[in-house]
């Protein structure tokens, strides 16, 4: 189980306030309006933005104190990151060591992967000679490397079309299946939200509040969330 117990986030004069739990193998949308703090939420949790107040534990065991490597945690930014003069394979060796040597078993551990993602026998070409849809899977083999706990996403799909990024979401969705990984997903598309997430996690007036059933929560939605969808 994810706890944030406490926390409190500031940067600048901007705060946002968060003390919830999340369910170990959850699936959870985080959504609010621009600027309302979904990306700092998942930054903190990620060990990327220092806590003023509070602390975050998984299991019942303080991680707040962490640095972001030390976390039971992968997160998968907007941009994939990948690097454009690596090869695939090579982009994702990165998730099981920063110097990109691996043993014969993990060489195998990243043919295992881009099978997963539905990209085999592509390993040897560069970012720049595959389509969108497939350097986000690309990016998301490296996160499954890591074999973490925790998922986060910070709409990586969101530069995709629809068709694509549905599918996308509905990879993830069936790979946390086999794997019982908890997730928690930024978006600002709440189709996003249904489409993968059992709960939700409304960010608004410098408040995360805390996760509720996703299709509760879009039916009869509180004012703020009613102001954001229009």
């Amino acid at each position: 189980m994810l706890k944030l117990d406490g926390c409190l986030i500031e940067n600048g004069n901007f705060s946002l306030r968060a003390d919830f739990t999340v369910e170990t193998g959850s699936s959870v949308a985080i959504i609010g309006p621009s600027g309302a703090g979904k990306s700092t939420l998942l930054e903190a949790i990620a060990g990327f933005r220092d806590l003023t107040q509070g602390q975050i534990l998984w299991n019942g065991k303080r991680i707040s104190d962490l640095t972001p490597g030390k976390r039971p945690l992968a997160m998968l930014f907007q941009d994939g990151n990948l690097f454009p003069h690596l090869t695939v394979e090579q982009n994702i060796a990165l998730g099981l060591h920063p110097n990109g040597r691996l043993s014969t078993q993990e060489q195998a551990e990243v043919q295992t992967a881009l099978d997963r993602v539905a990209l085999p026998g592509l390993g040897d070409r560069k970012p720049a000679e595959l389509s969108g849809g497939q350097q986000s899977r690309v990016a998301l083999a490296r996160v499954l490397v890591q074999r973490r706990q925790i998922l986060l996403l910070d709409e990586p799909f969101a530069a995709l079309g629809p068709a694509l990024k549905a599918e996308m979401l509905d990879l993830v969705a069936g790979l946390l299946a086999e794997t019982g990984t908890t997730l928690l997903m930024v978006s600002h598309d709440p189709q996003d939200a249904r489409r993968i997430a059992d709960q939700t996690v409304l960010v608004a007036d410098e408040r995360a509040h805390p996760p509720a059933p996703t299709s509760n929560l879009f039916e009869n939605p509180p004012p703020s969330l009613r102001n954001y969808l229009g």
